[in-house]
């Protein structure tokens, strides 16, 4: 079993969107909250996602992903913040609810290139989603920062490949790309339409980060083959809330959204 850390502050600091922030939001499909979560509350936050992966097995995956998390710990600090709520809601335009929270933990000495996507191409949505996307160690080129195609959100959802591991690719790799730089406790926020992917981690040591999705409640969603949209705030595709234990064996790599 994990145990449960402590945030040293607010899951996340109390600030206010800039009409910049939204701007840029809006025209390049993302952008860069730096210090979001306090340099504390980043180190707690890699305590309790590291835990959680001694309990599942980080092994030697391209991306550890699980949905689960404790209650009363910083992840559920997190992850259930009005503050991060209230940012979600702003940048989308309109009343929010969490989709889908993930850990996001790359292996050190080679975890995987994971290909450019959209999240939009896995669960479709025909409205507004989001991914707060947070830093819990450095992001750098060396071990798998997220990179992000500027604009690429204003072309819809793309066709997608599907690829050996079940994982979506989108069918041109694109020729530019941002390198997503990021400190501890910074967050990137991106649109369901922004191309993203990222590179190998060839740095010795785990690349974590944790990502929580949110979708705007006017949203419908259709999936798993699905030819009819239902609206994904009265039914939710995935539980969100917290869980009391996580056992060793029990927590399996999901199928989720968004990487």
């Amino acid at each position: 079993m994990t145990s449960v850390s402590m945030l040293q502050a607010p899951a996340v600091s109390p600030t206010a969107l800039t009409a910049d922030q939204i701007a840029a939001y809006n025209r390049d499909g993302y952008v860069v909250l730096p210090g979001l979560v306090s340099p504390g509350n980043a180190s707690a936050l890699n305590d309790e996602v590291m835990g959680i992966m001694d309990a599942i097995g980080l092994g030697d995956s391209k991306l550890r992903q699980t949905s689960r998390y404790l209650a009363g710990s910083a992840l559920d600090a997190l992850i259930n913040s009005p503050d991060l709520l209230r940012i979600a809601a702003t940048l989308m335009g309109g009343s929010s609810t969490l989709y889908l929270p993930f850990t996001a933990v790359k292996s050190g000495g080679g975890g995987g290139r994971f290909h450019f996507h959209q999240d939009n191409q896995y669960t479709r949505f025909d409205g507004p989603g989001i991914n707060l996307w947070f830093a819990l160690t450095e992001m750098t080129p060396e071990n798998g920062c997220l990179q992000v195609v500027p604009g690429s959100h204003l072309a819809g959802t793309l066709d997608a490949d599907v690829l050996a591991d079940g994982h979506r690719s989108v069918q041109r790799e694109p020729d530019e790309f941002v390198s997503v730089l990021m400190q501890p406790g910074d967050c990137v926020a991106f649109t369901r339409l922004t191309v993203h992917g990222s590179g190998p981690n060839v740095t010795p040591s785990p690349r974590v980060a944790y990502a929580v999705q949110f979708h705007r409640d006017d949203v419908n969603a259709i999936w798993n083959g699905s030819e009819t949209p239902v609206n994904i705030k009265a039914n939710p595709r995935w539980s969100t809330g917290p869980v009391d234990a996580i056992v060793a064996g029990t927590a399996k790599d999901e199928d989720l959204d968004g990487h």
